[in-house]
Parts: structure tokens; sequence; C-alpha cells
């Protein structure tokens, strides 16, 4: 069934785990993780980055994403990850996801905050969500522009108060796409953060996080973790696995049918550590 973000977070936060968005690139990762979900009757987030989005355009993605959510046994939500454009933003909302989330963090507050009210304002009339960012979350590799830096009290608590988004993302030590090795979370800016805001907030770039420290996370304020590296490598294993273990193999479905799997544990893994 079709959700948006702010239907499915509001439970995790109330109830005490988090949900898992995961990056997907098709078809088969994206029937993969909602496998997953049913097995563990878990609600999940398809979120598609500026990768995807540059390969197939957003009708293309949607008319792929949404039969599947609508038929699914469990809350499936479509949601536009990273962007830094309100036209584009705006555009994804038209196409029919049901969550998006403007990315205003290289910005200062206030600029922030007034895209934020703008794309709140225009995506909240169509029944979408939104997700802002304070602090900003660095990548391991690949998009040096990103800053680095620790999301401020009082700038998360203006966004929330002014900006009215339905989720924040902070940045509290996580990293995207790393690909070894783990971060240190800060848990005195996150127990700072957590004991003043009351919006579901968010951890991007998970596979870098230690488990322990992501169960931690998932009991209390954390309702959203993104997931993308960790399922990337285990489609790419298990691509390679496949095709090395019969050298004959060519049709696609048959090849696919091998890789699904792998990919479904892996997301079920997720799913569970999370809490769900």
């Amino acid at each position: 069934m079709l959700a948006n973000l702010k239907d499915i977070l509001l439970p995790a936060k109330e109830e005490g785990y988090a949900v898992a968005c995961f990056n997907v690139f098709g078809f088969e990762d994206s029937r993969a993780v909602i496998d997953a979900a049913e097995s563990r009757n878990a609600s999940v987030i398809l979120s598609i980055n500026l990768d995807m989005r540059q390969f197939m355009t957003m009708d293309q993605i949607i008319g792929m994403l949404k039969p599947m959510a609508e038929s699914a046994m469990v809350p499936v939500c479509i949601h536009l990850d990273h962007t830094y454009e309100v036209d584009v933003v705006k555009q994804a909302v038209d196409a029919g996801f049901n969550s998006v989330m403007f990315d205003g963090s290289q910005m200062s507050i206030d600029e922030n905050i007034t895209y934020i009210k703008d794309v709140v304002s225009y995506a909240h009339q169509k029944g979408v969500s939104v997700e802002a960012e304070v602090g900003s979350v660095p990548y391991a590799s690949g998009r040096d522009h990103i800053k680095s830096e620790l999301t401020e009290l009082s700038e998360a608590l203006a966004m929330e108060k002014e900006g009215k988004p339905d989720a924040l993302a902070i940045s509290i030590g996580n990293v995207h796409r790393l690909e070894s090795g783990s971060v240190e979370i800060n848990i005195d800016r996150f127990n700072e953060l957590e004991k003043e805001l009351s919006i579901p907030l968010v951890i991007h770039g998970t596979s870098g996080i230690k488990e322990q420290d992501i169960e931690m996370l998932s009991k209390r304020h954390i309702t959203k973790f993104n997931v993308g590296t960790v399922l990337r490598k285990s489609f790419g294993d298990s691509l390679r696995s496949t095709l090395e273990s019969d050298p004959d193999l060519f049709d696609r479905i048959t090849i696919m049918k091998k890789v699904i799997p792998d990919l479904k544990d892996t997301a079920t893994k997720v799913i569970r550590l999370l809490g769900q």
C-alpha cells in the first residue's frame, strides 16, 4: 500500500523503531526490498537519488515503482532523496512521489528555511511529505563540494518551528557512501538534539555506522535510516558470483532470479536491525 513519509515515521517515533529507506535503481532491487519488508511485516521507503534521477525520468520511475508500492502488503513510500532545486522537487511532487527531500544544507539556515517553507506549502496541499536537512552530512567519495558540519541545535529548532518539514536529517558524525571502516557518532550532540526536538529525525549514511549504534539510535529518536552502499555492494557481489558460477548464463531474468534473493536477505537484515 502506498503511504507518505509522515504516516510511516510517526508510528516509528511513538513505538521506538526506525524505518529503512533504501536507494533503489531498478525493478530487481525494488522487488527485493518490498519482499523483505513483507517478510517482516514492516513499512519501507524506496528512495531515488540523483544518479537514478539522471538515468530515468521521474515519470518513468513512478511508472515502475507506484504499481509495486500499491500492490504491496505493507506501507511503501516512494521518496525523492537529496535534491537541491525547488523546481525539481515540485516536479517530483507533480509526477507522483509521495515524499520529497529538499536539501538546503549547503545554504545559510535562513535560506534553507525559506526554501523549505515554499516546498512544504506546495507539497502538503497534495498530501506529499517533506524532509529537510540541517547541518551537512559529508560524502566519503564522489561529492567533495558537500560540507561536513554537525547539526546545530538552534538551527534545527528554527527549522522545526518555522519550516515545518515532516522529517529532519541531521549530521552527528555520519558519512555518506562509506565503503569500509566505521564512524564515531557524536552522542553528546545527538542527546542534545533528541532532548529538544519533536520532529522525526533521519540518519543518512547508515552503512558506516556500527550496528550497536544503529540499534541504539533506532530505539530512540531516529525514525528513518537511509541505506545505499550496503545494498549496492550486495547487488554487485551477488551478480559477480552468479555469473562466475555459470559462464554460459546470459538470460537477464534467469540471472536476476538468482540475485534478488540475496538482495532480499540483505534488506531483511537491515530492517530487522532497525527494530521491525
